[in-house]
This record gives C-alpha cells, structure tokens and sequence, in this order.
C-alpha cells in the first residue's frame, strides 16, 4: 500500500490554517501542522482521506503523521 505524503512546498507554504484546493482535492492544514512546518521546513506529512466523505463536495484530506527529515537515510543502532 503506497502511502501519500506532502511537505510545505508541496502546498505553497501556505502560513495560515485553513481548507485549500489542491490538485488532489481539499487539504485542511491546522496551526499545528504549520507550527511543525515551522520547526521542521522539510517535513513531510502523512495525507489522510476524509472518513467521513461527502461525495458532494469531492475528496477530503487532514494531515497526519509526519517525518521530519524523509530523505534521511534510517540508521540503526544496537544497544
């Protein structure tokens, strides 16, 4: 299963909280999500689909968990 993500230049470094269009439906970003940005410019963020969809008014995404350096190559380390 492939998972989504998006980081701050994916959606314009948008700075305020709110619900905006992008090319893969409506993105509500919460002041939390823009804080972690903030810290972390790099972040990349989990996209979640909407569970509870209202066909009408096309697909619905949240930010869920995210990784602070996705490009990072994981080290491992043994105690």
């Amino acid at each position: 299963m492939a998972v989504n993500k998006v980081t701050w230049d994916k959606v314009g470094r948008v700075t305020e909280p709110g619900r905006y269009m992008y090319t893969f439906g409506w993105l509500t970003i919460t002041a939390g999500d823009i804080a972690v940005w903030q810290q972390y410019p790099d972040a990349a963020f989990t996209l979640l689909a909407d569970p509870l969809l209202d066909e009408t008014t096309g697909d619905e995404f949240h930010l869920g968990a995210f990784d602070i350096a996705p490009d990072a190559k994981p080290t491992f380390t043994t105690h």
